[in-house]
């Protein structure tokens, strides 16, 4: 029987999808984010081994909590582990259960046709995915998360071109996500993709030192103080702004 690794399960999530959620947090990420708040997602250690059968049971004993929302994978990042992701939303999607998947996309490999087949079978039953775009910039991407994001941007693109509904999420981080230029880029590239149907800023927080402190980590944005709710919903209005002028430029197109 297959086995995912399973960081921990939040019975009642309401900031992941819409509606009151089930979050699975996956093991294993190649990111490393500066602000990740879950680094001890990042290897397969000390992670739970779980079946399919044993997430869905304990749904199932909630389940009524669960009718204006479903099943949320997070991490960590669930696409690590995309068989068992698969077999998961398969299974949700047997029962009627909404799914979410919440991912970065930097496992997206489009020149892998093996790759993208196994893609194709997991977005046949995923309702939706919220895609965290770190940075836009390339250069900047690789200094906050130490990957590139070529292939995050390249999987927004396919999420779109598969008519999948797509919840954009940015993190506002105090001297580097929130300068105009970068935010404003985002918005372009976002208002090309006609699937993206949410845009979720949120506010840079650092609740996580403690953890860090207790993994025996460098917390490498001790120094940056974290973002109010003004300074999100002003990155948020230059986002929209971008967003709107690519959105028009697509309906201009499309006459």
């Amino acid at each position: 029987m297959t086995t995912g690794i399973i960081h921990s399960i939040e019975s009642f999530g309401t900031v992941d999808g819409p509606g009151v959620r089930f979050v699975v947090f996956f093991k294993g990420c190649p990111m490393r984010c500066a602000y990740c708040h879950n680094p001890d997602t990042w290897t397969m250690e000390g992670g739970t081994k779980m079946t399919v059968e044993e997430i869905l049971q304990q749904y199932e004993k909630k389940r009524p909590f669960y009718e204006t929302g479903g099943i949320t994978a997070t991490g960590g990042e669930p696409m690590v582990q995309i068989d068992f992701l698969t077999e998961l939303f398969t299974e949700s999607h047997k029962r009627g259960i909404n799914t979410c998947l919440d991912t970065s996309g930097v496992t997206f490999r489009p020149d892998d046709p093996e790759y993208l087949k196994k893609v194709d079978k997991l977005l046949e039953v995923t309702d939706l995915v919220m895609l965290d775009i770190k940075h836009i910039n390339p250069e900047e991407h690789m200094k906050l998360c130490k990957q590139p994001n070529e292939n995050i941007l390249a999987f927004a693109r396919y999420l779109n071109d598969k008519g999948i509904k797509i919840w954009i999420r940015h993190v506002v981080v105090p001297t580097i996500t929130d300068k105009e230029k970068y935010l404003y880029e985002l918005g372009l590239f976002i208002g090309q993709l006609k699937m993206v149907k949410a845009l979720d800023m949120l506010p840079y927080h650092d609740m996580a030192k403690k953890k860090y402190k207790e993994l025996g980590m460098d917390y490498v944005l001790k120094d940056i103080p974290p973002a109010t709710k003004e300074q999100a919903l002003a990155a948020r209005n230059i986002v929209l702004k971008g967003f709107k002028e690519s959105r028009l430029k697509l309906l201009e197109e499309n006459k």
